[in-house]
């Protein structure tokens, strides 16, 4: 199972990079693994307002279809125009290619209640 050491996680598998300001978001390796075969995804729209917890998008796999969620607070910057086309990205690179969307992020406090790496492996033993 692939964690990146400096990535933060969520307890629904969602994975953000802090740059600034701004967070990339995606799916861990353990969620696309879960999902198997991701054949659509439904992003928010660039200036959309999200809030950390609450869903923001679906994705529709082959075993089933589940809400995306927003790991931090902020306007969408930014989204992955290539998985419209291309959404196996995602299985086959989800901490790379398989980014979803940028977070102009509107509470810092808010990534004190992500996990680190070594939290969110711990959290998957416990969890499964």
């Amino acid at each position: 199972m692939n964690i990146p050491k400096e990535l933060k996680y969520r307890k629904t598998h969602e994975w953000v990079k802090i740059d600034g300001d701004t967070a990339i978001q995606g799916i861990t390796d353990f969620a696309q693994s879960e999902l198997s075969d991701i054949a659509f995804i439904e992003l928010p729209q660039i200036e959309d307002k999200v809030k950390a917890g609450e869903s923001c998008g679906t994705i529709e796999a082959v075993k089933a279809v589940s809400d995306l969620y927003a790991a931090l607070s902020g306007e969408i910057v930014e989204t992955n125009d290539k998985l419209g086309s291309n959404p196996e990205m995602i299985n086959e690179s989800p901490y790379t290619d398989g980014w979803f969307f940028k977070i102009k992020i509107s509470d810092a406090s808010e990534i004190d209640n992500l996990m680190n790496a070594e939290e969110y492996e711990k959290f998957l033993a416990e969890e499964h």
